[in-house]
């Protein structure tokens, strides 16, 4: 994922409206508003937002999230508001019911996932078991 220096401004509104498809991943409007803003920045409209576990963290397991353009045999791919995102056949059962958003504050600026999956995770939020 390339650095971005523009902000987008979140509001309530924006995350409180999600999108859940049964028990897979749940991406609120502000995370996939920022998925699109960030591929359009590049001009691609060919690339879907890959989240994977993977080992490694402090914790155990680390979340990995980056573009992709493969289609891998078993992916789990669903579509929110034109951003496709997409899980490998693995990853899927560490992630069922995960919510990805997007926060911009002062406090913190980025992407954080909810997983209820997650016995516990690290001060960090990059890692869990």
């Amino acid at each position: 994922m390339s650095a971005d220096t523009t902000t987008d401004q979140v509001t309530t509104e924006q995350v409180t409206t999600e999108h859940v498809s049964g028990e897979g991943i749940v991406l609120t409007d502000a995370a996939a508003l920022k998925v699109k803003t960030l591929l359009d920045a590049e001009g691609r409209d060919d690339l879907s937002l890959r989240i994977a576990v993977q080992p490694g963290g402090c914790s155990g397991l680390r979340y990995q999230l980056f573009f992709d353009d493969r289609s891998l045999d078993g992916d789990v791919v669903k579509d929110y508001n034109g951003v496709g995102v997409v899980t490998d056949r693995m990853s899927s059962p560490y992630l069922g019911g995960a919510t990805i958003d997007f926060v911009d504050t002062i406090e913190k600026q980025g992407f954080t996932i909810d997983n209820p999956n997650a016995g516990s995770s690290c001060a960090c939020g990059d890692s869990f078991s």
